[in-house]
């Protein structure tokens, strides 16, 4: 699903990479593709068809570019880009969001702090991502006596924090074997609730995986202050919103973070699972080729890895990516001195593919 804005520019270049696994690593997939967002709006007046709904329940892995642009600004609120994109969420039940915040040391000195704070950071936030306060009921804007209420719902039940933290854990076994879960626990029930329930998950079932917790503002400054602490971060889905955006800047750039949000295995044991850029729809620079590719091709490596279990192939792109920020492959947002030249989104593309070919 290319979406909106720079969406269709990038998935053409993870096109090229499906194309280059076919070619050279006998890898094939069966792809199709359909509208959301805006895109879909301007075709079916509506963000999401229920028949592209249905292609997506059944596919094993779906790749999203971005959605939304100001063209679409003055509609209700049920009909903006974004809608569509939590109906994937919610209906698909991809209560897991993984971001990763990896700094490729090409770009260490494009952080805002420092390069010994930054450089080699390879962190994953997972954030909840179905329930908590941008689900829960009653929401809405309200009259009461002489103003207007908003209310919003943080609510979590025990099988919902359940189900994130195993998806934690079971992450965190993949890599340093350290989990962080944070919440504030010390204002609000639902995070008293959040810590019980994953220390318990924790005792029952992950005692080898070390754990520990941390309020969510002291979370926030820790990140700015010294990342590398931490290896996987567990948190609720409106801190996770915070959290993961704050811990991408670390990175030095938007474009270059892929995501991932799973659910419960299907029939063939692949999970349910949603693969989108963090980058938005970047309007103000679509069809114009600066759009950075790589969050995108990152995104698809993502897919290789979680939804077809091939990590060495995820590994070999991300290697491959790598190379060519080492190798001083810049798109727009990557330029660093005055002077220097930023490839196009095509070139960006051609540049991975080749830096896949010499890895061979």
């Amino acid at each position: 699903m290319p979406g909106d804005g720079i969406g269709p520019e990038v998935m053409t270049e993870v096109r090229k990479v499906i194309a280059w696994l076919a070619e050279h690593r006998d890898v094939h997939f069966d792809v199709s593709e359909d509208l959301v967002g805006g895109a879909a709006y301007d075709v079916h007046g509506v963000p999401l068809h229920d028949d592209t709904m249905a292609k997506a329940q059944a596919a094993d892995a779906v790749l999203l570019g971005a959605v939304g642009g100001p063209k679409y600004d003055t509609l209700d609120f049920s009909l903006k880009p974004e809608r569509g994109l939590l109906r994937l969420r919610k209906e698909m039940d991809l209560f897991a969001n993984l971001r990763p915040a990896q700094c490729f040391d090409a770009l260490a000195d494009f952080s805002s702090l420092k390069r010994d704070v930054v450089a080699g950071l390879d962190i994953v936030i997972v954030r909840e991502l179905t329930s908590g306060s941008y689900f829960g009921e009653p929401r809405g804007i309200f009259k009461e006596g002489n103003e207007r209420v908003g209310i919003n719902t943080h609510r979590y039940t025990e099988s919902e924090i359940e189900r994130a933290a195993r998806a934690a854990f079971e992450l965190a076994r993949r890599r340093s074997n350290r989990v962080c879960s944070m919440e504030k626990a010390n204002v609000m029930e639902a995070g008293v609730l959040w810590r019980d329930v994953v220390t318990e998950v924790h005792q029952a079932d992950y005692a080898d995986v070390e754990l520990s917790h941390m309020y969510a503002d002291n979370g926030a400054m820790q990140l700015v202050r010294a990342p590398k602490q931490f290896d996987v971060i567990l948190t609720d889905n409106l801190f996770g919103d915070i959290l993961s955006d704050c811990a991408a800047m670390l990175t030095g750039s938007l474009g270059m973070l892929p995501s991932a949000s799973l659910g419960a295995p299907m029939e063939n044991g692949r999970p349910k699972a949603l693969y989108e850029p963090v980058h938005g729809s970047a309007p103000d620079i679509a069809g114009q080729g600066k759009a950075n590719p790589t969050a995108c091709v990152l995104s698809f490596a993502m897919a290789l890895r979680y939804s077809f279990d091939l990590g060495a192939e995820a590994t070999r792109i991300e290697t491959a990516v790598e190379k060519v920020l080492a190798d001083g492959v810049r798109t727009a947002d990557l330029l660093q001195a005055e002077g220097d030249t930023a490839v196009s989104t095509t070139q960006m593309g051609d540049a991975i593919v080749a830096a896949l070919t010499a890895s061979l």
